[in-house]
């Protein structure tokens, strides 16, 4: 046998296995078509359709660690804490590590953009203030969790848990961290709310809200919201007013916007409640200032201003002053520098001027009766994403 003949029956061998193995081929079913999560560029940077609708959804939030020293503002350090040895009275840090989720959904529809967005809060930490009383908010721990805003949104209808439009339609003053050291409102609150859009800049807000804490609404009454604002590239000038149905009191602000240039922004704000049913009464049922949910400050009229100051892309400077009716002053300035995109280092430093306060209050941090002066500082680490 030659190669030639040796070759030629090796071919013909394997043709016929291979024939025999033909009718028992197995039969590979095709692979289905992956559904890849695709892009939503409608509503902004962040959103892909939720697989299978037409669902945009996002989801972000925040890492925040704060650092406070000293006895001014809200988030100052704490102070008078008893040392584990000896018992001696001296002041420590304030620090809080939160982590904020966010979600946003959007959707479009033949009654208008529908719209959902939530707020969940988690934090560890101490809280700030004087602990002389052997109370334990010094110790760091873990603290309750918080939903701080869980609404739905059909075209410029609003429904859910939200911040009043008292202070999120007109804006939250100055680029500082400690800006309610005087208040200027008292945020949460679930509300009934409709934005409309009237064209050439203008916009406006009614809200129909239930309120919060000792200031929830105590009849079938809401609290009552409402706001125009007019924007243009030069700035924008903004009101509000609120009726305090509890009380039965009214309270406005007004604020003004100017775009000095693209490196500088300055803000005026000022606020005027009444308060005649809301003063401490005889048996002290009633707030001695008449705070309330949309007057928190003390006496009848407040006032803040400030502005910022962007010495490049990554640096500004910021500053904020306040002063109210009960001789109350309060100043903050900080120097914010972003490392890299998404993280943020803020640096800021605090004084406060206790005037005709007198008593403690339920807001905010206004314990300290008998301190006319406060100095602190507050370092911020931010990673937003």
């Amino acid at each position: 046998m030659n190669i030639k003949s040796l070759l030629l029956g090796s071919a013909a061998a394997l043709i016929a296995v291979s024939g025999a193995r033909a009718a028992d081929a197995v039969v590979v079913a095709e692979p289905e078509p992956a559904e890849y999560v695709k892009i939503c560029d409608v509503y902004g940077a962040g959103y892909f359709y939720i697989p299978g609708t037409e669902t945009c959804l996002r989801i972000g939030g925040y890492l925040r660690y704060d650092i406070g020293v000293g006895d001014s503002g809200t988030l100052d350090g704490v102070n008078n804490v008893a040392d584990h040895q000896d018992g001696d009275s001296h002041d420590t840090y304030y620090k809080n590590m939160r982590f904020t989720l966010r979600t946003y959904t959007g959707q479009e529809t033949e009654l208008g953009t529908l719209k959902t967005f939530t707020e969940t809060r988690f934090q560890f930490g101490n809280s700030s203030g004087d602990y002389t009383g052997g109370g334990t908010g010094w110790q760091a721990g873990n603290k309750t969790t918080t939903l701080n805003f869980a609404w739905i949104q059909l075209g410029g209808l609003r429904v859910g848990k939200d911040e009043t439009a008292y202070d999120q339609f007109i804006g939250y003053a100055g680029n500082v961290i400690q800006d309610t050291i005087i208040p200027y409102g008292i945020k949460d609150t679930n509300v009934v709310q409709y934005n409309f859009d009237a064209g050439n800049g203008i916009t406006g807000v009614v809200s129909l809200e239930e309120g919060t804490a000792v200031n929830t609404i105590d009849s079938y009454v809401p609290h009552v919201v409402g706001g125009l604002k007019y924007k243009g590239d030069w700035g924008a000038i903004t009101g509000v007013v609120a009726y305090d149905s509890n009380y039965e009191e009214v309270s406005g602000k007004v604020r003004l916007d100017v775009n000095v240039s693209k490196e500088l922004t300055l803000f005026v704000m000022g606020g005027y409640g009444t308060d005649d049913n809301s003063k401490d009464d005889a048996n002290n049922n009633i707030d001695v200032h008449g705070r309330t949910q949309y007057k928190p400050w003390g006496g009848n009229w407040a006032v803040w201003g400030g502005g910022a100051y962007k010495f490049n892309e990554k640096t500004s400077f910021n500053v904020q002053a306040s002063a109210d009716d009960d001789k109350n002053i309060a100043f903050a300035a900080n120097v914010a520098y972003t490392i890299v995109p998404g993280f943020t280092v803020t640096t800021e430093v605090d004084w406060d001027h206790y005037g005709n306060y007198g008593n403690p209050s339920i807001y905010g941090n206004w314990s300290k009766a008998d301190k006319k002066d406060g100095i602190g500082g507050i370092v911020r680490f931010q990673r937003n994403f």
